[in-house]
């Protein structure tokens, strides 16, 4: 959970000869490959980073947290950090990054986190909530760990993206689709949920969220010296995901 495509290309049509979301199976090669890339390094995890803001002394609790990318900047901005994710080998890098006195426990948003209420001042899911066909129990979960006027930011696939890949496909029916992937020379196979941006701004009110931020950002300054084919885009942004900030109210 919590992670997603490591380039522009579109990926190939999947086979089938692999699990879906199985990150165990290439954990090493996502890790590698999305360190400094651009739509990790240069995009997602600066916007992230970017809305989340001055973190000094706040609890932040990183929701599919993966390898630990994310965690190390925002400990590195003085935050209290934690991580969970479904990944058992993600988890295992993290500690090999973060070091074993690090907060990081196995845990999926189909089932209770093993957190108190209020728990924590910000949490970040980040390409995680599309993997998820219901959002209503996991995004309950996430408002229970956070303190009241915590934030949630969370980064999920644009719904506009599924419509200009596959025009056929019903923009306004929640549906999952599947797609292969390729990590470091790597194959691999994700299956995501997409849902239009109602049904998302709907699950954020009923699980007792308010939207403060909807951004669609540019990548990071630097992106188009290192990757020319952002320069080629004629634009400063490119269309991929959809962020927000959302206070629990």
């Amino acid at each position: 959970m919590g992670r997603m495509s490591s380039d522009l290309e579109q990926p190939a049509a999947s086979t089938g000869q692999a699990a879906a979301n199985d990150y165990d199976s290439f954990a090493e090669a996502y890790a590698a490959e999305t360190e400094s890339n651009l739509i990790n390094g240069y995009y997602t995890r600066p916007a992230i980073l970017d809305l989340v803001g001055d973190v000094a002394g706040r609890r932040v609790l990183d929701v599919g947290c993966g390898a630990g990318a994310l965690m190390v900047a925002l400990r590195e901005r003085g935050a209290f950090v934690t991580g969970v994710d479904s990944s058992v080998r993600m988890l295992e890098l993290a500690r090999e990054r973060l070091g074993d006195d690090t907060a990081l426990h196995a845990a999926d948003l189909s089932r209770p986190l093993p957190f108190a209420d209020g728990a924590f001042d910000d949490v970040i899911a980040c390409l995680v909530l599309h993997y998820l066909e219901d959002w209503a129990a996991p995004l309950a979960e996430l408002r229970r760990v956070l303190v009241p006027g915590g934030r949630l930011v969370a980064a999920v696939n644009h719904p506009f993206v599924r419509k200009l890949a596959d025009p056929e496909a019903d923009y306004f029916a929640t549906h999952a689709w599947s797609e292969e992937y390729t990590f470091g020379g790597q194959r691999a196979v994700l299956r995501l949920w997409h849902r239009p941006l109602h049904a998302m701004t709907g699950a954020f009110g009923a699980a007792g969220f308010r939207i403060v931020v909807v951004s669609e950002p540019a990548p990071a300054p630097g992106a188009r010296e290192v990757f020319p084919e952002v320069a080629g885009m004629g634009s400063e942004a490119f269309l991929c995901f959809l962020f927000f900030v959302l206070e629990a109210v």
